[in-house]
C-alpha cells in the first residue's frame, strides 16, 4: 500500500496539475474524477494507464482519429432503474440512446484499429455490443424528443381523434370569427390565444352579445377575450383526448422503463466507460501541452530522468515566452541520495519539485515531460519537506515544525521511500543544526532510502563525499557574471558564492573582508576550493564542447574523404576492367584478321572454319579458368611454390657456405589448362589452351604452338 501524505501533494502543487488536466474534460463527470485523482497502487494498473494515455495522445497525430465520446450523465436513470415502478422521462431515454450509440461506435472503432490502440481496445473488450437499446428507444421517441404516433395502437387512435377534433374546432372558430367580425363586434386584432385556445377579441361594449365563455380581458379593459360557445364543447372533448394521450404516454414510458431495467448494469458500464475515456482524453490533451511521454518503468530501484522539465513552470514560461531549463537526475542502488548545494536562486528547490512532481504524475498515470530514454521506478512512499513550514496554528517555529516533520520521516523511511528535503537542517545554530542533520541523513542512508536534499552545510557535503552510495551535486553558477545557469552538475559540491554575490551586489569590500576574518580560515579555504573546482569544471565543459565540435567536423571530413576514396577505387576498377576487355578484343580481332588473311590466300573454307572454332574454344577455356574453384587452386599452388622457393633459397645459402654449387630445380607443379607458362630459358609467356598426353597447346596471343610439358615452367 502506498503512503503519500497530503503534505506531499501540497508541497509539489499536484492540485494545479490536476486543475490543468481537468480543463480539457468534455464532461463534468470526468472533470470531478480528475480533481480527485490519487496515485495508483498497482504496478500493472499504472503501466496500463500510461499506455492508454500514450495511445490516446498518438491519435491526435495520425489519421485514425478516435470518434467523439461526449455524452450526458446517466447517473439519474441508473439510480431510477433500481427502484420498482419508477418511470424514466423522455430526456433520460434520449441520453441512454445517445450513450449507447457512442459506446457502440467506439467499440467498433477500437476493434477495427486494434493494432494501433491495443490498450484502448482492452478496456472496452468486455462491454457488450448492443444496438437494440437505441433501436427500441427510437421506436418510441423521435429525434426531436417527442413520442412517436405509432408507439402504440391506442396512442395512434387518440392522436387521430385529436386531429379531427382540432379540425372541427378550427372550422367552428373561423365561422364564429367571420360572423362576429361582420357585426363589427371584434377589435382590430380580431383573435388571440389563451391557455392554448383560440379566443375572440371582443369589444367590451359587445361582450353580452357574443355567446361563449369569457377567458380574460386586456389591461385597459377595452377588449374581452371570449371562447365561442360553438367551440366550447369541442374544446372539452379535446382536453379529454389530451388527458388520455398523457396517460397512454406514461404507460408506454413505464413499459419501456421495465424493459430497460434488466439492462441497468450495461447502462452503468456505458457510463463508467465514457467517463474513463474522457479522463484519458484529458490526460492525453494535457500531455501534448507539456510534451509528455511515457518513460521506461523499471522494476528495480532506478531513476534516470534526462532533460526533465517542471510541467507547471514549462506551461507558465510558454505563456510568457520564457526559457525553461531542464534537469538530468540519476538515482539507483549505487547512488541513492544526492546532496545538492550551491547559491540561492540557482534552481535547487525547483529541481526537488521537478523530481517529486514527475514521480507523483507517473504513479497517477500521467505522461511526463522528459526525453524518451528516461527510466523511472515506483515508490510506495513519497515524503517531502519543501518551503517555509512555520505552523501558526500550533505556535511552532520553522525549525520546530521541521523537526516534527523529520520525526515523521524517521518513522516511515525505508528502501521503498523517496524523500525530498529543501534546506536540510536550517533554522537553528549552524553547527548544532548541521550535526543533527548529519545524523538524520546517515539514518536515511542506513535505511537504504532514496532522496534528494538541498543544503548549505559543509558537513553534509563532506558526508556525501565520504559515503559510497551518496553523492554531491550543485547548481552551476557562471563564474564571471555570477548568474545561475540552472544546470545540475553531478559529482561535486557547490559553493554558496556568499562573498562573491555580495560583492557583485555592491556590498562594501571592507565589510566583506571583515566578515571573512570573522569565520574560520578552514571554512574560507573549503568554500574557495569548491568555488575554484566549479570554475575549472565550467572551463573544462566549454573546452570539452569545443573539442566535441571539432571532432564532429573531423568525422564529417573523414567520411567525405572515405566516400571520395571509395568512388575513386570504383572508377579505377571500372577503367581496369574496360582496359582488359578492350585488350582482349584487340587480340581476338588480330587472330580473326590472321585467319581471314590465310583464307584469302588459300581460299580453303574448312581450314578457316577449323581455325575459327579453335579460336572460340580457346576463348571459352579462358572463361572457365575464372571460376572460383580454379582461382582458389591457383592461390594454393602459388602459396606452395612460394614455400618451396623459400626452402630452396635456404638450401642454396647452406650449400654456398659449404662451397657447393646447387643447381636450381624446377618446382614440381602439375600444369593445368589456363595456367600461364613459358619455355625453360624463354621470356615469352603464354597460356595453356589444352593438354593431350604429355604435350600442351600453348597460346601466345598471335599464334599457338604444341610443346612438351617437361619443357614448360609455371609462371605466377
Amino acid at each position: 500500500m502506498s503512503i503519500i501524505p497530503n503534505k506531499t501533494f501540497e508541497d509539489l502543487e499536484f492540485d494545479k496539475v490536476l486543475n490543468q488536466i481537468s480543463s480539457f474534460s468534455i464532461t463534468p463527470m470526468a472533470k470531478d474524477l480528475i480533481l480527485d485523482l490519487k496515485p495508483i497502487e498497482e504496478y500493472d494498473e499504472i503501466k496500463l494507464s500510461l499506455l492508454i494515455t500514450s495511445e490516446f495522445k498518438s491519435s491526435f497525430e495520425n489519421d485514425n482519429k478516435i470518434p467523439n465520446h461526449g455524452f450526458e450523465s446517466l447517473n439519474k436513470p441508473i439510480q431510477l432503474l433500481k427502484i420498482d415502478n419508477s418511470v424514466l422521462d423522455v430526456e433520460s431515454f434520449r441520453n441512454i440512446a445517445h450513450a449507447s450509440e457512442t459506446v457502440n461506435n467506439l467499440l467498433y472503432f477500437f476493434k477495427k484499429f486494434k493494432i494501433y490502440y491495443p490498450n484502448l481496445f482492452s478496456i472496452g473488450s468486455k462491454i457488450e455490443l448492443n444496438k437494440e437499446l437505441k433501436t427500441n428507444i427510437d421506436k418510441v421517441i423521435n429525434r426531436f424528443g417527442e413520442i412517436n404516433d405509432n408507439a402504440s395502437d391506442k396512442l395512434f387512435l387518440i392522436r387521430k381523434q385529436s386531429q379531427e377534433v382540432k379540425s372541427k374546432i378550427s372550422k367552428s372558430f373561423n365561422k364564429s370569427l367571420s360572423h362576429y367580425n361582420k357585426l363589427d363586434f371584434l377589435d382590430q386584432i380580431r383573435e388571440s390565444v389563451i391557455d392554448n385556445k383560440r379566443v375572440l377579441a371582443v369589444k367590451s361594449m359587445y361582450r353580452r352579445k357574443v355567446k361563449g365563455s369569457i377567458m380574460g380581458s386586456s389591461k385597459t379593459g377595452s377588449i374581452v377575450f371570449i371562447e365561442p360557445e360553438a367551440t366550447y364543447a369541442l374544446s372539452r372533448e379535446l382536453q379529454n383526448l389530451i388527458f388520455e394521450e398523457d396517460e397512454e404516454i406514461k404507460k408506454i414510458l413505464s413499459q419501456l422503463t421495465d424493459y430497460f431495467r434488466s439492462y441497468r448494469y450495461l447502462i452503468k458500464n456505458y457510463n463508467e466507460y465514457l467517463i474513463n475515456l474522457d479522463l484519458y482524453y484529458s490526460k492525453a490533451k494535457y500531455s501534448t501541452e507539456i510534451n509528455g511521454i511515457m518513460p521506461n518503468i523499471s522494476n528495480d530501484n532506478k531513476m534516470e530522468l534526462f532533460k526533465a522539465y517542471h510541467p507547471l513552470l514549462l506551461k507558465s514560461n510558454k505563456t510568457e515566452k520564457k526559457i525553461t531549463y531542464p534537469q538530468t537526475v540519476f538515482l539507483n542502488n549505487k547512488n541513492r541520495i544526492i546532496v545538492i548545494s550551491g547559491p540561492n536562486a540557482g534552481g535547487k528547490s525547483i529541481t526537488l519539485k521537478t523530481v517529486g512532481l514527475l514521480q507523483v504524475m507517473v504513479q497517477t498515470g500521467i505522461l511526463i515531460p522528459v526525453e524518451e530514454k528516461s527510466t523511472i521506478c515506483l515508490f510506495k512512499k513519497i515524503l517531502t519537506d519543501i518551503g517555509d513550514n512555520q505552523s501558526i496554528e500550533n505556535h511552532l517555529s520553522t525549525y520546530s515544525y521541521r523537526l516534527k516533520n523529520m520525526k515523521v520521516f524517521l518513522t516511515k523511511c525505508d528502501e521503498d521511500t523517496l524523500f525530498l528535503i529543501d534546506e536540510f537542517g536550517t533554522g537553528s545554530d549552524p553547527e548544532l543544526g548541521g550535526a543533527l542533520a548529519e545524523v538524520m541523513l546517515e539514518e536515511f542512508y542506513n535505511r537504504k532510502s532514496f532522496g534528494l536534499i538541498t543544503t548549505h552545510y559543509s558537513n553534509l557535503k563532506l558526508l556525501a563525499n565520504e559515503l559510497p552510495f551518496m553523492s554531491n551535486a550543485n547548481m552551476q553558477f557562471d563564474n564571471k557574471s555570477l548568474e545561475p545557469t540552472f544546470k545540475l552538475i553531478s559529482g561535486e559540491a557547490g559553493s554558496s558564492f556568499t562573498f562573491e554575490v555580495a560583492q557583485k551586489n555592491g556590498f562594501p569590500f571592507s565589510l566583506i573582508n571583515r566578515a571573512k576574518k570573522k569565520i574560520e580560515n578552514q571554512k574560507i579555504r573549503f568554500d574557495a576550493t569548491i568555488a575554484k573546482l566549479q570554475k575549472e569544471r565550467s572551463s573544462m565543459a566549454k573546452t570539452g564542447k569545443s573539442l566535441k565540435e571539432k571532432e564532429i567536423v573531423a568525422e564529417e571530413e573523414s567520411s567525405k574523404l572515405a566516400l571520395l576514396n571509395s568512388k575513386t577505387k570504383e572508377k579505377l576498377i571500372r577503367y581496369q576492367e574496360l582496359y582488359d576487355h578492350n585488350k582482349r578484343m584487340i587480340i581476338i580481332g588480330n587472330k580473326l584478321d590472321e585467319i581471314a588473311e590465310k583464307y584469302f590466300i588459300s581460299n580453303k573454307k574448312r581450314n578457316m572454319i577449323s581455325n575459327v572454332i579453335q579460336l572460340i574454344e580457346s576463348e571459352n577455356s579462358k572463361r572457365k579458368k575464372k571460376s572460383t574453384k580454379e582461382i582458389i587452386n591457383v592461390q594454393k599452388i602459388i602459396k606452395l611454390t612460394h614455400q618451396e622457393a623459400e626452402k630452396k633459397f635456404k638450401n642454396i645459402k647452406i650449400n654456398k657456405k659449404k662451397g657447393k654449387k646447387l643447381k636450381e630445380a624446377k618446382p614440381l607443379i602439375e600444369l593445368k589448362v589456363g595456367y600461364n607458362v613459358r619455355l625453360t630459358g624463354s621470356k615469352s609467356i603464354g597460356t595453356i589452351d589444352s593438354i593431350q598426353k604429355n604435350k600442351a597447346i600453348v597460346n601466345y596471343g598471335k599464334f599457338t604452338t604444341q610443346v612438351d610439358l617437361e619443357k614448360l615452367e609455371y609462371v605466377k
